[in-house]
């Protein structure tokens, strides 16, 4: 059975008009997807008043909280001693949020202890994924 961690957080989105502002956001992981993680905001948080998630590689945060990491849609880089980036792209612009880094540190903390570091591969279903694939199709 899956083991999901939820953590609320806040956030401060990085912008110029309207001015940054605090939001709140959600982490999330699930080990029935040993690789990713899950970043949730709220309806309140975005242009269009829909709730907005991104999912990227757990490694990726990781990484991201040591040095500047990630090449696409999503980047993470360590902004001083206290705080983390996250810069998220799409074809209608991009957005900067700034979250404290202690709180990124927990919740990878956390979802290490549903699923070890070096162990995702074991929590995989390859058979399950593809045969939904294959469904789909």
């Amino acid at each position: 059975m899956p083991h999901v961690i939820d953590q609320a957080v806040h956030a401060r989105l990085i912008a110029t008009m309207p001015r940054s502002r605090q939001v709140p956001a959600r982490l999330r992981y699930d080990s029935g997807d040993p690789l990713a993680v899950h970043v949730v905001f709220p309806p309140a948080a975005s242009l269009d008043g829909a709730e907005v998630a991104w999912t990227f590689a757990r490694d990726l945060l990781a990484e991201g909280l040591r040095a500047p990491s990630g090449k696409g849609d999503v980047r993470v880089w360590p902004c001083g001693p206290h705080h983390t980036v996250l810069e998220f792209h799409t074809a209608d612009g991009l957005a900067m949020v700034q979250f404290q880094a202690r709180d990124l540190r927990r919740f990878l903390m956390r979802s290490y202890g549903a699923v070890a570091l070096g162990t995702e591969a074991r929590h995989l279903d390859m058979e399950g994924d593809l045969a939904a694939l294959l469904r789909e199709a």
